[in-house]
């Protein structure tokens, strides 16, 4: 191995290095032969998770030593943090993380060293882990174990990291793993305890219930103190919090998890949304169908899904069967499903009679309510939820068009999410995996993926893969949107089926009178509907764009005799399809005017006796700014003109310029 220049402080410290195949190795690693490798600094995605995986140890070693007899569960590093589970005799409290973070403070300070040790055989290992159920667990499992979290076993070898004394090399802790680690614990210059939780063991809901404790280590305190204010910007966005504060949706308990109602308000966005992707849609060539929402078993055999998605629907409806008075059944009953994908179902519509290779592409369209049964742990606010509506086409091409239709698709799907105001993306292409899930041939796949990844290199996009991510039926490319606080987010998806068409016997007729099989092409624009309501209400923090607020103008009059001077104003608006209404209530003006804006409401008109004697209102927008007496013609011109415009930016007080309307003021109107 080659001598390396490693700098061991600051946010370039070397952690860790990678070889040629892109193993992860630790310093102190000594290659049998020379051996080419590439330094990995902790400011780097990889040397960032090897830092937290490290702190993940601390935290186990800072558990047992606060809290004798806690059994350890798993601690692997995660998105911006890492976690651990415990089999602790009580949950823990706040006052508990901080005493937790306080012990690895000092951990870290003291400088103890990761020391790699393998273990000779599976049973020294069991019997030095005598007193560790779950890693006794891991030891049993290993080689079966998913490395992309299990931490724990993994690799050839079975591994131990021991943390020695700095002085004496002392064995002062260890944790069974497959490391890497960095050199020290001093190579963790910043961590942070997040919060605990439930959690069972490996995600199982019959396995033990543990609890988990979150944290985020950093290359720097500049850097933890970044995410953290990232952290504290994305509470304020909060989607969940926002609902209940702007009266959007909610999730009441007598429906269920994952299943929220959407209020009047939500409504009305909702409504807004999924009328402007139907009318897209529609230009862009899509013929609109619906389907029921149950089906019977069958289908979802013809379809493929069955086996491999039994776990993600909810369990069948056993309907139908009949019984004599003897109890002896005379008619056998069969089983339906809540649908928890549409293709199957437009795949019936092609199917129900003959087609003809003028009829492709055949662009097929529907809002499809479906129905997943996620896990009680992994549901979240709009984000993950068990019941939502797909914006879902399916495109039936030849083999020839596909190209082209996945092209087509692309650049409908980026400008469509160019209209709601997000416009920073990265292309992400899931691939066949080793697993036996996949099915069809070598050959199909390979020609399915180049096409998809010629077409994701022309859009000029960063490309990423993601190996073994693709559905059993063929690969896929995601579309990941940043926010506006730079977070990255699973959007839309286009996936290239070839293995549908086959199991549902669909063909066409080809030009010289041949029947062939069409390849089917999967598009979502938004995902579903809810994800990108709760991913759009983050973005603008609740602060929608005028062309979807519930509400979008509010009169605010001075005082009471005013009413009926904005009351015709708002009624003229209204006649223009605009949402708008006058605050008639007892409170001052200037509590109307913070409730407003609290509610997010683009366009507040005031009016006092300057206005009404002039025809005018004055605009006050969210950010303070304020326009006092525009006559109300233009005014009504000028928010319909914002609205129709569908603009995604909040209004202010420069939508009028010097030239046409009078100078902007923050102040108030006269009273």
């Amino acid at each position: 191995m080659r001598e390396l220049d490693l700098p061991n402080k600051g946010p370039e410290a070397i952690v860790v290095v990678k070889t040629t195949d892109g193993t992860l190795k630790d310093l102190s690693w000594v290659p049998a032969e020379d051996t080419e490798v590439s330094a990995v600094s902790s400011n780097t995605d990889e040397g960032r998770s090897v830092i937290r995986h490290s702190a993940a140890h601390v935290l186990a070693q800072a558990v047992q030593d606060g809290f004798p007899g806690t059994k350890l569960g798993i601690g692997p590093p995660i998105k911006d943090g890492f976690y651990y589970d415990f089999d602790v005799a009580e949950p823990f409290t706040p006052e508990d993380l901080k005493g937790l973070e306080k012990k690895m403070k000092q951990i870290i300070k003291s400088g103890q060293r990761f020391s790699r040790r393998v273990y000779e055989s599976k049973d020294e290992a069991r019997a030095e882990l005598a007193n560790e159920p779950y890693k006794l667990e891991l030891i049993d499992d290993k080689g079966a174990a998913d490395d992309s979290e299990v931490m724990e076993v993994g690799g050839a070898e079975l591994t131990a990291y021991d943390n020695l004394n700095p002085r004496t090399g002392e064995r002062v802790w260890g944790d069974l793993c497959r490391g890497p680690h960095v050199p020290t614990t001093k190579y963790i210059p910043a961590v942070k305890l997040t919060r605990s939780s439930a959690a069972y063991w490996r995600g199982d809901q019959a396995n033990a219930d543990l609890q988990r404790v979150y944290g985020t280590a950093w290359e720097s305190e500049e850097a933890l103190q970044a995410h953290l204010e990232l952290l504290a910007e994305a509470e304020k966005r909060d989607h969940r919090k926002l609902g209940v504060e702007l009266d959007l949706f909610s999730f009441p308990d007598e429906l269920g998890s994952g299943l929220p109602v959407f209020h009047p308000k939500g409504g009305i966005i909702k409504r807004e949304m999924e009328d402007y992707v139907r009318s897209k849609h529609i230009e862009n060539g899509f013929q609109y169908v619906g389907t029921p929402h149950i089906s019977k078993e069958h289908l979802f055999h013809l379809s493929g899904h069955l086996p491999y998605y039994a776990d993600t629907m909810f369990p069948p409806l056993h309907v139908d069967e009949e019984r004599d008075a003897d109890g002896q059944i005379t008619k056998p009953g069969q089983d339906y499903y809540l649908k928890a994908m549409n293709c199957p179902m437009h795949n019936l519509i092609f199917r129900s009679r003959g087609r003809s290779y003028r009829e492709l592409p055949l662009r097929l369209f529907e809002f499809g309510h479906v129905y997943r049964y996620e896990k009680s742990g992994v549901v979240h606010g709009l984000t993950r939820v068990r019941g939502f509506a797909q914006d879902d086409s399916h495109s039936y091409v030849t083999p020839e068009q596909a190209k082209d239709e996945i092209r087509h698709l692309l650049d409908f799907i980026l400008g469509l999410l160019r209209d709601f105001g997000l416009d920073e993306f990265y292309l992400e292409l899931s691939t066949r995996g080793d697993s036996d899930k996949f099915i069809g041939s070598d050959e199909q796949w390979a020609a399915a993926t180049e096409i998809l990844e010629e077409v994701c290199i022309e859009s000029g996009l960063d490309l990423v893969p993601d190996p073994g991510g693709a559905a059993f039926y063929g690969p896929k490319v995601s579309v990941q949107a940043k926010d506006a606080i730079g977070r990255t987010w699973q959007m839309s998806t286009i996936q290239y089926d070839f293995n549908q068409p086959a199991g549902f016997d669909l063909e066409y007729t080809a030009a010289d009178g041949t029947k062939k099989q069409p390849v089917m092409i999967h598009s979502a624009k938004f995902g579903s509907i809810e994800r990108f309501f709760g991913v759009l209400t983050e973005h603008y923090a609740g602060a929608f764009p005028a062309w979807l607020a519930p509400v979008q103008v509010v009169g605010i009059p001075v005082a009471d005799q005013f009413g009926d001077h904005l009351e015709a104003v708002i009624r003229d608006l209204r006649k223009r399809g605009i949402r708008a209404e006058v605050d008639h209530g007892d409170d001052r003006m200037q509590k109307k005017i913070r409730n407003h804006t609290t509610q997010k409401v683009p366009f507040m008109l005031l009016a006092g006796e300057r206005d009404q004697a002039a025809g005018a209102v004055s605009f006050r927008f969210r950010d303070g700014t304020q326009v006092n007496e525009v006559p109300v013609a233009e005014a009504a011109d000028r928010i319909a003109g914002w609205i129709d415009s569908r603009r995604n930016e909040s209004p202010t007080a420069a939508l009028f310029d010097a030239e046409s309307a009078p100078a902007a003021a923050a102040v108030t109107t006269d009273s």
